[in-house]
């Protein structure tokens, strides 16, 4: 939500239209045959004044705008309450101006200058409207490109996670390894390659996958990960069919679990056991923590970028939770019919 007071207006602006105002309200007077300084010179302070009371009113009562709100239009009611404001002012100060120049007929003056009162009114509130929605405008405008910003800088790094240098040189010495044993698997380990590299070309440019469909990249990786350590890792998905048509950022599970790889011993003396289960509203990653002895560096990009994606989309965080032997990623649900 947007507050007011970061919407701002030069007071340079308010006091000059203020004192404009304020003379060109005495140009009658000045024309008169029987032109008289004072009356010219209070009926002009009263207008500046009155005229500064306004803008700083109308701006200091600015409603607390959220990007739904601002297509609603002019508030009646806000206007309504401005244009009473006005004219209680106006009252006194036509009685100021009746004590300063008692000769003036007050029934007269005090139609003339509540009618200009409420002229100056409804000028002031159209335009300070009309700078409000501008305003509000450009900052919609300069989020959705922020935005715009951040998800193309978080694709780009999904997509070098995704083309990972390191797993395509582990995947391909571990083929040439069993292609040089003659291992029956190794054809199904060329299909599974491709089948994991077509997956990656046809989501990248998605916001948003069935979960069923991410299942089936994560079954295609798991493969090639066992082909690569055999008995040292092992996933068991549990989510309920309920929840494959949910949605979820491309990829995803696939970065977590490379993340668990990358952060955990894998071995057939310490299996890494990973689980895939459904909590409520979330879909939870589960892995044993074993820290391998070296730990390499993190800068937790994987699970930074996770973050900001569904951030962007859903406008919510993962939750990460760690225990002396687990640790679990949690991504909400994303719902196929889902206002967000």
């Amino acid at each position: 939500m947007t507050n007011q007071r970061s919407f701002k207006v030069s007071p340079l602006i308010i006091w000059l239209s203020s004192i404009f105002l304020g003379v060109l309200a005495s140009v009658p007077k000045i024309a008169e045959h029987h032109f008289n300084t004072r009356e010219a010179v209070v009926n002009s302070a009263i207008t500046a004044i009155f005229s500064l009371l306004v803008w700083y009113y109308n701006i200091y009562t600015l409603p607390r705008y959220s990007k739904r709100d601002i297509y609603k239009g002019i508030s009646v009611t806000r206007l309504f309450s401005s244009l009473v404001f006005g004219m209680g002012v106006m009252l006194l100060l036509a009685f100021g101006q009746q004590l300063l120049i008692s000769t003036l007929s007050f029934g007269p003056v005090m139609l003339m200058v509540e009618v200009r009162g409420i002229l100056i009114n409804l000028m002031f509130y159209m335009f300070l409207h009309l700078l409000y929605q501008n305003y509000h405008n450009q900052q919609v405008r300069i989020e959705l490109e922020r935005s715009k910003s951040d998800t193309l800088g978080a694709q780009y790094e999904l997509l070098k996670q995704q083309i990972n240098p390191h797993f395509l040189f582990n995947s391909l010495n571990t083929l040439k390894t069993m292609i040089e044993v003659n291992d029956k698997q190794s054809v199904e380990f060329v299909l599974k390659l491709s089948e994991f590299y077509r997956f990656t070309l046809e989501s990248r440019k998605l916001d948003l996958i069935q979960l069923s469909e991410e299942l089936d990249i994560v079954t295609a990786y798991m493969f090639l990960l066992k082909a690569r350590f055999e008995d040292g890792i092992d996933m068991h998905n549990e989510i309920p069919s309920g929840y494959h048509q949910s949605m979820i950022p491309p990829f995803t599970l696939q970065l977590l679990i490379e993340n668990c790889i990358k952060h955990n011993v894998v071995s057939l003396e310490y299996p890494l056991q990973i689980r895939l289960y459904a909590e409520q509203e979330f879909i939870v990653v589960e892995n044993d923590l074993q820290p391998k002895m070296e730990a390499e560096a993190s800068m937790h990009v994987g699970l930074n970028n996770i973050n900001e994606r569904y951030h962007h989309l859903l406008d919510k965080a993962i939750v990460i939770e760690e225990t002396a032997t687990t640790f679990k990623v949690k991504l909400p649900v994303i719902h196929e019919y889902s206002d967000n």
